[in-house]
């Protein structure tokens, strides 16, 4: 079990990501035969990219939410284009598992998948964890104490503008000494 972490904290990712939610739903549970290669093709992708260096790929890792149906797999990535690239490449496992869903299970309706890819520019997320193990951003960013700028829901969603305003003034000030 990862250790908590017993302050506040939140991370400050200076650069543009994506927060990619990929799944699948199994509308029949009777038709093992249909959604377990389904699953078993997530697994195998997942695996390769864990495998892979970041510098590779642009993936920065990800979690399982198995809570119900449908299962969901929250994936962080560098870029857009970095998710794309992996998307597309015919040597990974993504293209032949996408070709063989529609093959042979897609328009069948007795598997739902699905992906939201979501591009996150700095400044415009926030996140804090209190007595949390590391997990979702924070365990893939470095975490910082939520303190300061960082203290807020609003300072730590605001904190481009944050920074700004604060530059801003300081020059006013500055100029009118």
């Amino acid at each position: 079990m990862k250790p908590i972490i017993k302050q506040r904290v939140t991370v400050d990712v200076e650069d543009e990501f994506v927060v990619l939610l990929i799944g699948m739903r199994i509308n029949y549970l009777w038709k093992i035969h249909k959604w377990l290669p389904v699953a078993l093709a997530m697994r195998k992708m997942v695996m390769q990219l864990g495998k892979m260096p970041d510098s590779a790929t642009g993936y920065l890792g990800g979690e399982y939410r198995t809570a119900g149906n449908p299962i969901i797999f929250v994936q962080y990535w560098r870029s857009y284009e970095a998710l794309e690239k992996y998307a597309s490449n015919a040597a990974l496992a993504h293209v032949s598992a996408w070709g063989r869903f529609f093959k042979k299970i897609a328009l069948g309706g007795d598997v739902g998948i699905y992906h939201e890819a979501y591009r996150i520019a700095p400044g415009n997320y926030e996140c804090v964890y209190l007595n949390m193990p590391e997990f979702g951003l924070g365990r893939i960013f470095p975490l910082v104490p939520a303190e300061r700028g960082l203290k807020t829901s609003r300072g730590r969603m605001n904190k481009k503008e944050a920074a700004e305003r604060h530059v801003a003034e300081a020059k006013q000030a500055e100029e009118s000494a």
